[in-house]
C-alpha cells in the first residue's frame, strides 16, 4: 500500500509540474534593451523562428560592471507547459553557458555593458526539434535574471490567412477577423478536433494571443477556420513615435531637450484619439531599432535618455490605470510605464528611460479588474493596418511533444467583407 502511495504522489507531482504555465521572467531595472530576433533580424520580442535558423539575443546592463551572465534554453508543449523532452533530443551540443561576447559602452553619458548571444555557437548547437521554447539568463549566483519565449517552427502544412471585417454590425468598423485553413499533404493529421491546436497573433504580442480554438470543419483533408467572434480582434490604431536618434535637437516629435546627470527629452503632448476619425500613420506595429546617428556602433554609442510623456485625455477612468505600451519592453505594463496625473498641468505625465533609437508606442488602459483596453485613448478601427501570424502544433498520437508545422500570415491592409 505503501509503495503505491509513493508510486501515485511521485507520477502526480510529475504530472502537475508538467500542466503549469510558465510565465516570463521580467527583468530588472538595470538589464535594460533585450532585443530578440531570426536571423532576418526583424526583432519581435517573442520571435518566431524556422527550424534551423539563428537565434540573436542582445541586452544592456547600465551597472556598467562586466557581470557574467549565463543562458539556458527549455522545451515546452503548446501551453507553456515543461515538455517531457531531454535536453539532448531537443539541442545540439550544450548549454549552461557564459556570454563572452560583450563590449563596455563608449562616449556615453550612461555606462553600460552591452551583450550579444547567437544561436548556434562553438558550444551551443542548433535546435534538433520545432515547439516552444524559452531562454533564461541567470547571474554568476546563479539568480535566474530574465527570460524570454520564442518559438520554433518547420513549414509542413500550408497555412492560408485572411483578414475579414466583423460580421457583428456593432464592431464592423471596430474589428478584425482572422480566417484561415490548414492543408497537410505531406502529413497526415488524425483526430484534428484533439491534436491540431492553433495559436493566433496580432503584431507578434504573445501576450494577447488567441488559443485553443477547433477547426470549424473540414473538407478532405483542409481544416477550415471561419469563425467571427471566437478569432477577432480589436483593430486598434496606428501606433505614435518618437525618434532621438540626435541627442542635442528638438524634432517633429521632441519639444524641448534638457541636460542633467543624462539628457532629457521631453515630447509634445499626446492626445486621446478614440472618438476621433481614423488617420493613417506608417508605424511599425508597435516596434523600435537603437540607432545614433553620431556614432559608428549604436550599440554601444547609443546614449541612454530620459523620455518625459505628456497625455491630454478628459474620460473618466473609473481607477484604472494608463500606461505605455510597446514592444520596447515585449507589451509589459510596470510602474515604469505607468502615467500619473499632474493637477498644475492637466495632463497624464511619464518619464522613462530609454535607449537612443526610433520607438513605437501607445496608451493604454488597465482596468481596475485587471483587463487591459487598448483601444480606450487609440480607439478602435477596421482600417489599421495590423501584422497577424497563424501558428499551428500538432501532436501526432503517442508523441511526448507538441510539433509546430506551419506558419501563416497576413496584413489588415488586405481586410474584405
Amino acid at each position: 500500500m505503501k509503495i503505491f502511495l509513493i508510486l501515485y504522489l511521485f507520477f502526480g507531482l510529475n504530472c502537475y509540474l508538467y500542466s503549469q504555465e510558465v510565465l516570463e521572467i521580467l527583468p530588472p531595472n538595470y538589464i535594460r534593451s533585450i532585443r530578440l530576433s531570426g536571423s532576418n533580424g526583424i526583432q519581435s520580442g517573442n520571435p518566431i523562428l524556422q527550424l534551423g535558423e539563428e537565434l540573436h539575443l542582445s541586452f544592456d546592463d547600465i551597472i556598467g560592471d562586466e557581470a557574467d551572465y549565463y543562458y539556458t534554453i527549455e522545451h515546452y508543449n503548446y501551453d507553456w507547459s515543461l515538455s517531457q523532452l531531454t535536453k539532448s533530443e531537443y539541442l545540439e551540443g550544450f548549454d549552461d553557458i557564459r556570454i563572452f561576447n560583450y563590449q563596455n559602452s563608449l562616449n556615453t553619458l550612461q555606462p553600460f555593458s552591452h551583450y550579444e548571444l547567437q544561436i548556434p555557437n562553438s558550444d551551443t548547437g542548433n535546435f534538433k526539434v520545432t515547439g516552444n521554447y524559452m531562454i533564461k539568463i541567470f547571474s554568476a549566483e546563479r539568480e535566474l535574471v530574465f527570460s524570454r519565449k520564442f518559438i520554433v517552427y518547420q513549414p509542413i502544412a500550408q497555412v492560408g490567412v485572411a483578414i475579414k471585417r466583423s460580421r457583428n454590425i456593432n464592431f464592423i468598423d471596430q474589428k478584425q477577423v482572422v480566417n484561415f485553413s490548414i492543408n497537410s499533404p505531406d502529413l497526415l493529421l488524425k483526430n484534428p478536433e484533439q491534436n491540431v491546436k492553433v495559436l493566433i497573433l496580432q503584431n507578434h504580442n504573445l501576450k494577447t494571443a488567441i488559443k485553443n480554438v477547433p477547426p470549424q470543419y473540414t473538407i478532405g483533408n483542409e481544416l477550415v477556420y471561419k469563425y467571427d467572434e471566437e478569432t477577432s480582434f480589436w483593430g486598434g490604431n496606428e501606433y505614435i513615435q518618437f525618434d532621438n536618434k540626435e541627442l542635442r535637437a528638438t524634432t517633429a516629435d521632441i519639444n524641448f531637450v534638457e541636460v542633467n546627470e543624462l539628457y532629457h527629452h521631453y515630447l509634445f503632448p499626446d492626445f486621446t484619439r478614440a472618438g476621433e476619425p481614423y488617420t493613417f500613420n506608417p508605424d511599425i506595429n508597435g516596434g523600435f531599432v537603437i540607432r545614433n546617428l553620431r556614432g559608428n556602433n549604436s550599440d554601444i554609442e547609443a546614449e541612454y535618455v530620459w523620455v518625459h510623456f505628456q497625455l491630454k485625455n478628459y474620460d473618466a477612468l473609473d481607477d484604472g490605470e494608463i500606461h505605455l505600451y510597446g514592444k520596447f519592453n515585449n507589451f509589459v505594463l510596470d510602474e515604469t510605464t505607468r502615467l500619473s496625473f499632474n493637477e498644475e498641468t492637466g495632463l497624464y505625465e511619464g518619464v522613462r528611460l530609454f535607449k537612443q533609437g526610433f520607438y513605437n508606442y501607445k496608451y493604454v488602459l488597465l482596468e481596475p479588474n485587471g483587463v487591459l483596453n487598448e483601444g480606450f485613448i487609440s480607439g478602435n478601427f477596421d482600417e489599421t493596418e495590423n501584422e497577424y501570424q497563424v501558428i499551428v502544433y500538432y501532436r501526432m498520437p503517442g508523441a511526448r511533444y507538441d510539433r509546430v508545422i506551419g506558419l501563416g500570415t497576413a496584413n489588415s491592409v488586405n481586410i474584405s467583407n
